[in-house]
């Protein structure tokens, strides 16, 4: 049973980095089931407190991650409609089959959205490029939280490899 509940915490390590780079995949989430699973086999004791902490950690980033392009929009001194701009460009991006839209859709739907407030194409182009940051720190954020999570996990199976053989 260890190793199954190790190749089903390996699958949700890299589900969890893809989904650090694919909003569609909830990465921090999901890299917390890869340690839950490697924690349940036997041979990893059980550390109830660093498994809340790291939930804490992952559930935090995951809500943060939805509001982190809003900020950078506002940051830049955005309007509700380059806020919802980019909200409905970042959905548009990964439905679209173009090569980078999800990172162009954000973009574009901030700087449409702007220009419909009846702003000036400089405070579009800056309220696009802060939509554009904000959704670079979040999935920044999440990778980085991914990567740690994936080192844990390695980790604990270095350690614990000759009991679950």
């Amino acid at each position: 049973m260890d190793i199954i509940f190790t190749l089903l915490g390996f699958l949700f390590m890299v589900l969890g980095l893809a989904g650090s780079l694919l909003p569609i995949l909830p990465g921090p989430p999901l890299s917390w089931l890869g340690l839950l699973l490697i924690y349940m086999t036997d041979a990893v004791p059980n550390n109830i407190t660093f498994l809340i902490i790291t939930l804490i950690i992952a559930l935090a980033i995951f809500i943060l991650d939805y509001f982190i392009p809003a900020m950078g929009t506002k940051r830049f001194g955005g309007s509700k409609a380059g806020v919802t701009g980019s909200t409905i460009g970042l959905i548009i991006g990964l439905l679209a089959p173009i090569p980078g839209g999800i990172i162009i859709g954000p973009f574009v739907g901030a700087f449409i959205g702007e220009k419909s407030n009846n702003a000036n194409t400089d405070k579009a182009l800056k309220v696009a490029f802060g939509s554009f940051l904000g959704f670079v720190t979040g999935a920044f954020l999440k990778l980085i939280i991914a990567i740690i999570y994936f080192g844990y996990f390695i980790q604990a199976f270095w350690t614990y490899k000759n009991l679950m053989l």
